[in-house]
């Protein structure tokens, strides 16, 4: 019998899902059944709910969408933080909640993982805020409300929640008919005469840029913003938030703007521009240098998922997808201006002691063509949104959002989405003890990304903001090179490594390169308040933020 958690499986598969991550929990037990019981479709166990949510974040910036499944109560409240994440910085993630039968929601009974109060519409209410459609599904609105919260998240690319009783997974239900359709916008405004304006100011400008941020990842539209910018040749920034939008090896990509801490040259570029063209930019405080950006918005067209402005007039229901696609049918642009010189340094190691600076020299030196870098919100971020990316590589962080812990269960959900794309994951000490136990799942799953344990002793972003030798930024130290082993691991799956100068960080890393059917598992060993420049100075900035 063809049930409603075959066409829920069916329309996630429809949107390109592949595996579910997730805990099981005896009120999602009959549905996981389901799931496991497909050929199409993979069951990915996680340690706790927050990481799975995690990995489900991660995956959806790669594959662009992605669901997770908790029960009731006790698992979607783990994983709430990490749904909000997804919401904040616009990933498309499904959350299905296991609850209990309609019978029992219906009659107010006092079950387990409830607050013994009868109301069960308690924690759908909590993710108000965090999603951007809710459904409780019965056996007679099942089919409808799916295909809306669907709808909505590929209209939104934020998350959506679809609590799904017991009896109402197995209830009967016909297959889908016809595809599943975004929910389209309204449009008051012609994109027709959008893309006019555009074509008119770039025809016109003799000092244009363009900017992208992270809404272009979003929607998968890193390839056609490419395709545009090669043909137009126009130059172009990102913001950190919005790393990899663009391909970082094209000729006219000039760096990562951040307000007063970009490169002076690239500051002067962009600021200075007679026309700017922002794409799917979010103004936050750690991509413009905590409010530092001098951009005019009366030279500036700008669009966002929901609103944009042209030339500080705002305009609204237009649909953002098609207006960038159709970028590419825009005529008789091409920049023939000059660009500035990037700042790009050959990384020669020594047997000195590795340090921040060089660190991230050397990364930039050492990645490969189609490579992932996946860097935790603090020295790694800083230190590696500022580097050039080869061609086809991509970047993964957590700017906005910022939670701790985030970036090794994105790093496994991402990989687990792309696995011709080898990972890069860069996390510190303090934010992996959140997040280790998905170790396990990497070991079992096979999962073969190079990790970076940065060992600085503690939480180095927070000392550079305030408190650097206050006790509450200290961490207990822990054996990081043996983790791997206490987790099941044989030599065969996972090489570990310590690593404290920078000849060893390049013999290990060209090791890690060439050996792509293991993990690798590798502690960098740094100074305790050693940090890159661009953090030092954000953490000064937003130290005066908390003043104000």
């Amino acid at each position: 019998m063809y049930t409603v958690g075959d066409y829920l499986l069916d329309r996630l598969h429809e949107l390109g899902i592949e595996e579910i991550f997730g805990v099981p929990g005896d009120y999602n037990l009959q549905f996981l059944d389901q799931i496991i019981s497909r050929k199409d479709m993979k069951w990915v166990g996680n340690a706790n709910e927050l990481n799975a949510s995690y990995m489900a974040d991660g995956y959806a910036r790669t594959k662009k969408a992605a669901a997770f499944l908790t029960t009731f109560g006790v698992g979607e409240l783990s994983a709430v933080n990490g749904l909000a994440g997804s919401y904040a910085e616009n990933l498309p993630v499904v959350e299905i909640v296991g609850s209990p039968t309609s019978k029992v929601q219906n009659e107010g009974k006092f079950v387990h993982h409830t607050l013994a109060d009868g109301d069960f519409k308690h924690f759908m209410k909590m993710h108000e805020p965090v999603t951007a459609a809710r459904t409780l599904l019965t056996a007679e609105n099942a089919t409808v409300e799916i295909d809306r919260v669907l709808s909505v998240l590929l209209k939104e690319r934020k998350p959506v929640y679809i609590n799904l009783p017991v009896d109402v997974a197995a209830a009967k239900a016909e297959k889908p008919s016809l595809p599943l359709k975004k929910e389209n916008p309204n449009s008051n405004t012609s994109d027709q005469e959008i893309l006019n304006k555009i074509q008119e100011s770039l025809k016109n400008a003799k000092k244009p840029i363009v900017i992208t941020g992270h809404e272009i990842i979003s929607f998968g539209l890193e390839k056609t913003v490419t395709q545009f910018i090669s043909k137009t040749k126009l130059p172009i920034t990102t913001l950190n938030f919005g790393k990899s939008s663009v391909d970082e090896a094209l000729p006219s990509f000039l760096g990562i703007y951040n307000g007063k801490l970009s490169e002076p040259n690239l500051k002067e570029f962009v600021e200075s521009a007679d026309f700017i063209l922002m794409l799917g930019v979010k103004l936050t405080d750690s991509s413009t240098g905590a409010f530092t950006h001098h951009l005019n918005e009366n030279k500036m067209i700008s669009l966002n998922i929901d609103e944009g402005k042209i030339f500080n007039e705002r305009i609204q229901n237009f649909d953002f997808e098609s207006l960038i696609s159709s970028l590419l049918d825009l005529s008789e642009i091409e920049y023939k201006g000059e660009y500035i010189n990037k700042k790009q340094e050959n990384f020669v190691p020594s047997n000195a002691l590795l340090s921040q600076g060089r660190l991230w020299q050397a990364v930039e030196n050492l990645t490969q063509s189609n490579e992932t870098i996946v860097a935790e919100q603090g020295t790694s971020f800083f230190g590696a949104s500022s580097i050039f990316l080869k061609p086809k590589s991509h970047f993964i962080g957590q700017p906005l959002w910022g939670s701790i812990g985030y970036t090794f269960p994105a790093a496994l959900g991402s990989q687990i989405a792309d696995k011709e794309s080898r990972h890069l994951l860069f996390i510190g000490d303090g934010s992996l003890q959140l997040t280790v136990q998905e170790l396990g799942l990497a070991i079992r799953e096979k999962i073969n990304p190079i990790c970076f344990i940065i060992n600085n002793d503690g939480y180095t972003v927070e000392r550079e903001i305030h408190g650097p030798n206050q006790s509450y930024n200290d961490i207990p130290m822990w054996n990081y090179s043996k983790l791997p082993e206490s987790f099941g691991a044989t030599e065969d799956r996972v090489v570990s490594k310590i690593v404290r100068t920078e000849n060893e960080f390049v013999s290990v890393m060209k090791e890690a390169q060439a050996d792509p059917n293991r993990m690798y598992w590798i502690e960098l060993v740094l100074a305790k308040e050693d940090a890159p420049k661009v953090l030092k100075k954000m953490g000064k900035l937003f130290a005066e933020q908390n003043k104000s």
